[in-house]
């Protein structure tokens, strides 16, 4: 939880950017870029895919095995 009672808890699922980047990437990215605005924020990342592209890739990432 938040160290303060009005740091934002921030979750980013994004998908993958077809061809550029996978959802892990964008993940990071974005929690790069909220960090850097918002260094107190909880940021939870959890990459996120549709069943194609980059669907093993977001399980592993979520904890999943093969």
């Amino acid at each position: 939880m938040p160290q303060h009672p009005s740091a934002p808890v921030v979750v980013i699922a994004p998908d993958s950017f077809k061809g550029s980047l996978s959802a892990e990437q964008v993940a990071d990215a974005i929690a790069a870029g909220i960090r850097r605005a918002r260094p107190d924020a909880v940021v939870r990342c959890c990459p996120m895919a549709d069943g194609g592209e980059g669907t093993l890739d977001a399980m592993l990432a979520g904890g999943g095995t093969r």
